[in-house]
């Protein structure tokens, strides 16, 4: 690692030490950067909002988007304190930076209880063996609004 990116990182991890320390929420922090200049921060924020989807990564993601007047991350690099779960990555690439650097791994948050194992499983379980129920319905009426996007003329493709 360069010295640049040990000082974004570092960046991050203090934001997850702030967060935590002010009862914001668990002791992850992200920061997004483009072209040097820092465009996102966010810490967790899952306890102090009641959001289940304040993951630092999620809350730096719609910080830096709203920031940039853009859905879309192309040129930027994210920072979090850790590796970022499953929701997050989904958030992650998304939102398409072009890099990710993280910090501690999965298995270091699940030792300090954030284990996200069951995620994991649950991806490549079959709907049917799934702790939570999920179950399609209503497939014929719900494809014709993907009907109706595939032509229409003023779409925003991403």
């Amino acid at each position: 690692m360069t010295e640049r990116e040990l000082h974004y990182m570092q960046a991050a991890v203090d934001l997850a030490r702030q967060g935590m320390n002010h009862g914001t929420g668990g002791p992850f922090g992200c920061i997004i950067v483009k072209e040097d200049t820092i465009v996102g921060k966010g810490c967790n924020s899952v306890a102090s909002t009641n959001d289940p989807t304040a993951h630092a990564e999620v809350v730096a993601i719609r910080d830096a988007c709203k920031h940039l007047q853009t859905f879309q991350l192309t040129g930027c690099e994210i920072y979090t304190s850790c590796e970022p779960c499953p929701m997050c990555m989904g958030a992650i690439y998304w939102a398409r930076p072009t890099k990710v650097y993280f910090g501690a791994t999965r298995h270091d948050a699940a030792a300090a209880g954030f284990d996200d194992s069951l995620i994991y499983q649950e991806l490549t379980a079959p709907l049917h063996e799934r702790i939570i129920e999920i179950i399609n319905v209503g497939r014929e009426k719900a494809i014709i609004v993907f009907d109706e996007w595939v032509v229409k003329p003023d779409r925003i493709s991403y």
